[in-house]
């Protein structure tokens, strides 16, 4: 696979806090932040931005880390990896704790919102980044939280595994925005994700109740989509982008729900 140049993305920075990073946008209309996996913005996770783009939302993609456009590969896994694992920003282990990287993300959320207009904002996180969709959904703007195999806290015992990623108060915010707003949780795991957890999703349905929408994709050996058991990335690297695949039928519902949510100028 290539190096995507993301020619078609504008390169700006934001600054929040003290803390810069570089962001890529594209596209008019409601603003939805898509979080990379890792490695980082790979050429699939700029793909998956570009549909979303194109169904009438302008896309920023925040590097949070990863060298933006470069394949996966061992090498690129690695140098995103293990620094963000130990990184203070991510909190990768921690339980009941909002990572410190989402208050950036908020503001960057807000910073959107007021570029783009519209009723609000929304935002897929995979990965590393799945739950950080759900932790920004404690502001007012945030309308579409997306959860691609949120991985965060890493499960290496049960309670990780159940965690979802974000402080006490932050999980009493989001459910009086189900019950006072109607907000509505859009998650997405195949169902032998050990990186994603069974656990982390019936603590949504726990906490979120109807308005926690779940799609599982079964990657059980001998599925009859030939789906591998660790299958992981619903919307980029496992995806099989043909009418009737699961993963086709998961990316046209997130970017329905995103379009429901937000509203969009162009169709599919």
């Amino acid at each position: 696979m290539a190096t995507d140049q993301l020619d078609d993305f504008s390169i700006g920075t934001f600054t929040h806090a003290g803390k810069e990073r570089a962001v890529y946008r594209s596209g008019e209309g409601t603003a939805v932040i898509v979080m990379a996996e890792m490695p980082g913005i790979t050429p699939r996770v700029a793909d998956f931005a570009r549909r979303v783009r194109d169904r009438g939302h302008t896309v920023y993609l925040p590097q949070l880390f990863g060298r933006p456009g470069e394949p996966p590969s061992p090498g690129s896994y690695a140098s995103a990896i293990v620094p963000a694992c130990v990184s203070r920003e991510f909190r990768a282990f921690a339980l009941r704790t909002t990572p410190p990287a989402v208050d950036w993300l908020r503001a960057l959320a807000r910073r959107a919102h007021e570029e783009c207009g519209g009723p609000g904002v929304g935002a897929v996180g995979m990965c590393f980044t799945g739950g950080f969709a759900l932790a920004m959904a404690t502001e007012p703007e945030m309308l579409a939280p997306v959860l691609s195999q949120p991985s965060l806290p890493i499960a290496t015992n049960r309670a990780r595994a159940a965690d979802l990623g974000l402080s006490d108060a932050d999980l009493v915010r989001v459910v009086e925005r189900v019950h006072e707003e109607d907000l509505c949780v859009l998650g997405l795991r195949f169902s032998d994700d050990r990186l994603a957890p069974a656990a982390r999703f019936g603590s949504l349905r726990r906490h979120l109740g109807d308005n926690f929408i779940a799609v599982e994709i079964d990657s059980s050996p001998g599925n009859p989509w030939g789906h591998r058991r660790a299958a992981h990335s619903v919307l980029t690297e496992d995806l099989v982008d043909e009418p009737g695949q699961p993963t086709h039928d998961a990316l046209v519902q997130v970017l329905d729900f995103l379009d429901e949510r937000l509203g969009a100028s162009v169709d599919a």
